[in-house]
């Protein structure tokens, strides 16, 4: 029965530990990744494409928070549903490989725990991954986050 309902119409009963889901994908463009550095990470391998090209990297690298915003985006609209209550927190983020221009990122979410709260009974928490994957099935973006779900009749 869960598997019919769609993710975001989810309460915290409706999730399975093990279960997995892909939501969607984006593609790195350069000019976003320039803008998005250029104000918030402005690290000569994200905004200096001659500098960069002397780097391990070879060249351009998106920040890892333009890549953890566009995740984030992701799983808004494939994800979080009017059950969610938002996020206790993360207990992981990593960037395990570089984003390039181009890269196409799709986003993996797994329900690893979940568990009801004891002092709220009207919510539980799911202990998620989410992986930003690329093109070559490399990890670019992984975080481990609790998430605060409603449950039914709450």
């Amino acid at each position: 029965m869960t598997a019919t309902i769609p993710v975001k119409d989810r309460c915290y009963e409706d999730f399975s530990v093990g279960e997995s889901f892909t939501l969607g994908n984006v593609e790195m463009v350069e000019e976003e990744m320039l803008a998005f550095a250029n104000q918030f990470d402005p690290q000569h391998f994200h905004i200096d494409a001659e500098a960069a090209a002397q780097t391990m990297y070879g060249g351009l690298i998106a920040s890892g928070w333009h890549t953890g915003s566009l995740m984030m985006r992701l799983i808004a609209e494939g994800f979080l549903g009017e059950h969610s209550l938002g996020a206790a927190g993360l207990s992981e983020l990593s960037w395990p490989a570089p984003v390039h221009i181009g890269d196409v990122l799709t986003l993996r979410v797994g329900i690893l725990s979940k568990r009801e709260s004891r002092s709220k009974p009207h919510l539980g928490f799911l202990e998620i991954s989410s992986e930003m994957i690329n093109q070559d099935d490399n990890v670019a973006l992984r975080t481990v986050a609790t998430m605060l779900i409603a449950k039914k009749n709450s």
